[in-house]
């Protein structure tokens, strides 16, 4: 693990994955998107709303698989004290937030036609939102903790508080994941288990498409993330240099 730590190498790394990920990426999204938007038939009780899962439900799936990023990076830096591992946790942060936002909002467009209201105060919604607060407090405490350690610093910038803050936050996911069984709910249940889909084939296959793609764009602007951080450190590190050479 500590092989990938040398700033140099994971550059040398990211740098050719970043294109691939990215353009890969948006293609898949075309294509599910598209697919999803002209060859899928209308649901038979949603009608054409039903064309909003292939947003929505990617965009659940990185909301709560970037906090899932968030606490392996968070656990790596506390165990291993990996140097790269904050420098990771302060790029997922922002688009994780990003796509548990895009998450609300689309299921309250979605939700006003289907349930006759943009929101309630059921186990589903109220739970991603709490993700949503807890995305904030957590960019809340890296930008801190950033700017007190003056640049990466020997955690990537990112305090043991803020670590243990993201693994804390991690007990929110099972929560989300098994809120519509435990409480009645207006959400719909699980759609997508390890035993099927109650989705029809004829409106599912595209979401496959819309998942990986966003997937791989989701990755793709961590890496992007990631390097400028370190270039901005770079930067902060080579003034602060020069400040005391001069002094």
């Amino acid at each position: 693990m500590h092989a990938f730590a040398n700033p140099a190498k994971f550059l040398s790394l990211s740098r050719p994955m970043t294109p691939w990920l990215f353009w890969g990426g948006l293609a898949l999204i075309l294509i599910g998107g598209g697919c999803g938007l002209f060859l899928t038939p209308a649901d038979y009780l949603q009608g054409e709303s039903v064309r909003i899962l292939y947003i929505h439900v990617p965009a659940a799936w990185l909301g709560m698989g970037g906090w899932s990023g968030l606490a392996i990076a968070a656990l790596v830096q506390i165990v291993w004290r990996h140097p790269l591992a904050g420098v990771a946790g302060r790029a997922i942060a922002v688009p994780g937030a990003l796509f548990t936002a895009i998450c609300l909002a689309t299921g309250s467009i979605w939700g006003r036609p289907t349930w006759g209201t943009w929101w309630e105060w059921d186990g589903r919604m109220t739970s991603m939102l709490v993700l949503l607060f807890l995305y904030f407090g957590y960019i809340a405490l890296a930008r801190a903790s950033a700017e007190q350690a003056g640049g990466m610093g020997e955690n990537g910038g990112v305090s043991r508080v803020t670590a243990i803050f993201a693994l804390v936050g991690a007990v929110n996911l099972p929560i989300i994941n098994r809120s519509v069984v435990w409480w009645n709910s207006l959400h719909q249940g699980p759609s997508i288990t390890m035993r099927g889909s109650t989705i029809d084939s004829a409106i599912l296959w595209p979401l496959g498409f819309t998942v990986i793609g966003f997937s791989l764009w989701f990755g793709a602007i961590v890496l992007m993330r990631m390097r400028s951080i370190l270039a901005q450190n770079k930067v902060e590190a080579r003034l602060a240099r020069m400040a005391r050479e001069a002094a």
